[in-house]
């Protein structure tokens, strides 16, 4: 499989504000070095902090990608073509690195910059190595620095992290060449470029530090820094001090913080677990009273015990189990890894095999609970593409896994038995498996049970930093896989069709910040991590929305997927810790005695998100002129202290609130977004109210036949114009080369001194380009064109436009047919087809097709990531309060308001609860239904659309299927309205009770 890259609408977002933020190019410098080829363009307002720019984004929503765009489009628009990439550590260097260097990546920015190319020039410890008595700068620099602008089509970046950065060999003077025909200082050398340099994780490079001195020596003439966590600074003393976020202008130029990234289903939901201990295990705690080189000092119970280095913990107390000694030393961590601190508690119980197994086993179950939904996808369409689960497990020391010599680990045994048992049991389940995707599973486990009982087996892996240097043909295979064959975890059968069956990782803390896979559904941490690491990026390998085996990021609103974090007893209270951390990640904080602008704003820009065309100023004064007369502000805008709202007394500040739920939104995240699984069952399903849907049921008999998507008899015909007019590739922008290129350089002498010339040429003898059979077989699996008509048309455009020449036969040809085909086929089939009932019905999230009865309860994220209070309303199809909406306006606003009596049931519906065919593959379903009582006493339903802020498709895309599969139904009593407002649904529902509808009235 190959990962599809697209831009996310916030991705988009950023790169706007981005953009906007952007001081511009220095036209009219007088700098006599401004067209210094091997050297940036000038900046306006270079080597100032105003120039600067800080793009805030959460863990998990892209910022790699972000940065690794704005690099193309800043080349593209101003010429810029010299970026450092500055990160904090290897780890981080060599994740960014895979994804800049990636085929799928390559792909996809070719798709946009046409034979632009970046050229990755990574520099890494031991580069500097002295070769035979001489001492000369590592090739990637010199690449780097001596680029010049003259190659239009090659931007050149230097990754560097933060440590190689500040060594020695980057400061020192004394090489024995030079660079730029004078420099001898690679830091030097690097800033006569110009450079612009990208800050990755920019809390490691607080101002005024070490590191960020070093940024400042390579005389960047703008920064921008990407980051989930900026530094802080402080000043003052006392009552005076002063502690804030040190942003370049005081504020990010974008900020995605993490109550968006979860609220708005940018990142995984979270449900955290751990294993309960016994009161006495959980009182018997001791206290670290000093960690110091030679000893250790216990506490517990006002008595002090003392453990020398090597020593085992188990001499003071049995419950400490197995062979954990002291190790002391500057780190003061024990054997098993955990490093130790004044005031740290240790529960011996913590510490034993079996209670590690504990955790396994839970892991084990939720790993194969995913997996099962994955792969099976049985909330999906029929042969939807299957997911890749991934587990990852954080561990206390590598010998538990690897062993000494042929012996196995304690863990690694443990777990490949508990592994055993788990596979049986669902090798036993689908055993008598009837259907195809099931009999499908059965093989995938068989095949993991087998290889994990061979010589070799690949279902695990583990990568620890000892294993650089190993030498192990294994632990390399293993390696390799976790950190550079990220579409090889991701795929379930290799190219010869055997299965992969590796998914389940190990790491000792190694594989953090800068690694990640988004199919990790499962972490496991099998030690503590201390208490001063960041809760956000403890769960950050594991936030990033799932890809499935083509390669496509399936968003929440597709497949909802969470993941499940388990840790120990001693981090119970891990979910309110990350909750906290959360919620303080807030662009403003709340004023409980008095209306801030701030906080207007909010609500401003929560209601333009709905609907853009709001102005701002008006919007602004009249929520304050509506607070003022709900009697919730005074004329000073502070909070009264006493409201009525709804019957209830309460203070000002929670009217507010009541009023405009939309603030806490933006500065708090949602209650399923981080669930504690000991409370989980109580508060995630929302009963139904029977006799309501009940009434519904007649015309749920006819939405629960499945639909056909029937296009007219001329799809073929079109669908081969469509080819036919692509092939021509009248623009020149379809069929392109894959060629890279080489520069070569000359230093010619003559009588006014030495210069450089230089030459451009293609590697003709290294074209990337594809099999013809495989490029037609890959053409016709992508767009169901026949092999023939493909054939011809490729036969036609060789001899007339390609002159024959099948280097254009390659992956980035592929990719333009594709895409440019399935666009075009798409928009000119919108309309040209019928939907046709089937004789057989399916269930959906809200009805079970065979029993012929709507189910009881359901998940209540299926309704709304969003809860509010509401008064009972014996018309709504669910038990009430609180509602479940997804936004305030409109959808709150249409589910708090009061209809007549005509109305007699009403309620939003939970996604997946029609599966309406699209035509472009995938289902949708409305947001609300009305059974309106007309006054001659007929029965009709009003169907609701509401537009949405986050729809993948557009809005005209929803509201052409949804009409045309509503339109067969008019004869029902079915009325289809896609609406963007409350108002608008009340008018529509009025004229529905009046008989005054029109079809005007619900084809706008």
């Amino acid at each position: 499989m190959k990962i599809q890259l697209e831009t996310l609408p916030h991705q988009t977002a950023a790169l706007k504000a981005i953009d906007q933020a952007f001081p511009g190019m220095d036209t009219y410098a007088s700098d006599p070095d401004a067209n210094y080829i091997y050297a940036n363009p000038l900046v306006k307002y270079r080597y100032q902090e105003k120039a600067n720019i800080d793009v805030k984004m959460e863990t998990g929503t892209g910022k790699t990608f972000v940065y690794t765009r704005l690099m193309y489009e800043l080349h593209q628009k101003y010429g810029l073509f010299k970026f450092v990439i500055a990160v904090p550590s290897p780890s981080i260097k060599e994740g960014t690195k895979s994804f800049i260097t990636s085929d799928y990546a390559k792909q996809y920015f070719s798709q946009f910059f046409e034979n632009t190319q970046i050229q990755l020039n990574v520099i890494n410890a031991g580069d500097f190595s002295a070769k035979s008595g001489r001492r000369n700068f590592p090739a990637q620099l010199a690449e780097f620095v001596e680029g010049t602008r003259q190659n239009t089509n090659q931007i050149q970046v230097l990754l560097i992290n933060s440590g190689m950065l500040h060594s020695k060999s980057m400061h020192r003077d004394d090489y024995d060449q030079t660079l730029l025909g004078g420099e001898t200082s690679p830091i030097k050398a690097i800033a006569a470029t110009r450079p612009i340099v990208i800050i990755d994780e920019p809390h490691r490079f607080p101002r005024g530090k070490k590191f960020y001195a070093d940024i400042e020596e390579l005389k960047p003439q703008l920064i921008y820094r990407f980051g989930a966590t900026f530094p802080e600074i402080t000043t003052g003393r006392g009552k005076n001090k002063i502690t804030k976020t040190d942003y370049y202008r005081g504020f990010p130029q974008f900020n995605l913080n993490a109550i968006d990234s979860f609220n708005q289903g940018l990142v995984k939901g979270i449900d955290v677990d751990y294993p309960d201990i016994s009161e006495r295990e959980a009182n018997a705690r001791y206290k670290v009273k000093s960690a110091k080189a030679k000893e250790l000092t216990l506490t517990r119970s006002g008595k002090d015990y003392t453990i020398g280095v090597g020593e085992n913990l188990a001499d003071i107390d049995p419950d400490f189990a197995g062979s954990i000694t002291y190790e002391g030393g500057t780190d003061r961590e024990l054997s098993n890894g955990l490093a130790l601190a004044k005031d740290m508690e240790l529960i011996p119980g913590t510490f034993a095999e079996s209670y590690q197994d504990e955790i396994l086993k839970q892991a084990l179950d939720y790993h194969f609970e995913a997996e099962t939904r994955n792969f099976l996808r049985p909330e999906a369409e029929a042969n939807a593409p299957r997911v890749k689960t991934l587990s990852l497990f954080f561990i206390d020391s590598i010998s538990s896994l690897r062993g000494q010599g042929n012996d196995k680990g304690w863990l690694a045994e443990h777990f490949e038995k508990l592994l055993v048992d788990k596979l049986n049991s669902l090798i036993a389940k689908y055993e008598l498996a009837i259907d195809d995707r099931e009999k499908e599973y059965h093989d995938f486990l068989q095949a993991t049970l087998a290889s994990l009982q061979s010589e070799h087996q690949d279902v695990y892996a583990g990568y620890f930093s000892e294993d650089r240097n190993s030498s192990d043909d294994d632990i390399q295979a293993e390696v390799d896989d976790i950190l550079k064959n990220k579409e090889k975890l991701l795929s379930f059968k290799d190219e010869q069709g055997n299965w992969l069956t590796r998914r389940f990782l190990f790491s000792k803390w190694t594989l953090r910040e800068g690694w990640d896979n988004p199919n990790v559904f499962v972490i496991a941490k099998l030690r503590t991590s201390g208490s001063d690491i960041s809760k956000i990026q403890e769960v950050g390998r594991g936030l990033r929305l799932p890809v499935d085996e083509n390669g496509h990021r399936l968003t929440q609103d597709e497949w909802p997927s969470r993941l499940s974090f388990l840790i120990g007893y001693d981090e119970k209270d891990f979910a309110t810790k990350l909750v906290g951390e959360i919620n303080t990640d807030t662009p403003i904080k709340l004023d409980h005695e008095k209306l801030s602008d701030e906080m207007v704003a909010l609500i401003v820009k929560a209601k333009q998100k709905s609907n853009p065309k709001l102005d701002a100023e008006k919007l602004h004064d009249e929520i304050i002129n509506d607070l003022g007369q709900h009697g919730v502000i005074d004329f000073n805008r502070n909070f009264k202290d006493k409201v009525a709202v709804n019957g209830k007394t309460m203070s000002g500040y929670e009217a507010f609130l009541k009023l405009y739920p939309e603030v806490e939104h933006q500065t708090a995240v949602a209650q399923d977004r981080v669930r504690d699984l000991k409370k989980r069952h109580a508060a995630t399903k929302v009963k139904l109210r029977k006799e309501n849907w009940n009434q519904l049921k007649d015309l749920w008999q006819q939405l629960s036949k499945r639909q056909m998507i029937k296009f007219d008899d001329s799809i073929n015909q079109l669908a081969e114009g469509v080819a036919a007019d692509i092939f021509k590739d009248r623009d020149k922008k379809i069929f392109v080369l894959d060629e890279p290129q080489i520069i070569h350089q000359e230093i010619v002498t003559d009588q006014k001194g030495a210069k450089v010339t230089e030459t451009q040429s293609d590697y003709h003898t290294a074209y990337r380009t594809m099999k013809y059979g495989a490029f037609l077989k890959q053409l016709t699996l992508q767009t169901d064109l026949p092999v023939p008509l493909l054939h011809q048309l490729m036969t036609k455009a060789m001899q007339d436009q390609l002159k024959n020449n099948t280097n254009y036969i390659n992956e980035k040809t592929l990719g333009n047919l594709v895409k440019t085909f399935n666009r075009n086929f798409n928009d000119r089939i919108r309309t040209q087809y019928d939907y046709v009932p089937l004789d057989f019905s399916s269930s959906t999230s809200i009805y079970d097709a065979k029993k012929q009865t709507f189910v009881d309860e359901l998940p209540a994220a299926l309704l709304g990531v969003y809860s509010a209070d509401a008064t009972a309303d014996p018309k709504y199809l669910y038990d009430r309060p609180p509602l479940r909406y997804d936004s305030t306006d409109p959808e709150l606003m249409i589910l708090r308001r009061t209809y007549s009596s005509q109305i007699t049931v009403f309620g939003k519906l939970p996604k997946k609860a029609i599966k309406i065919p699209r035509f472009d593959n995938g289902t949708t379903t409305p947001d609300f239904i009305f059974k309106i009582d007309q006054d001659d006493g007929q029965t009709v339903y009003a169907v609701i659309e509401t537009k949405a802020a986050n729809m993948r498709l557009g809005d005209e895309e929803i509201r052409v299927i949804q009409q045309k599969y509503f339109d067969q139904l008019r004869e029902s009593g079915v009325y289809y309205r896609m609406a963007t407002s409350e108002d608008e649904v009340h008018s529509l529902i009025r004229k529905i009770e009046k008989k005054e509808i029109s079809t005007d009235d619900v084809t706008d």
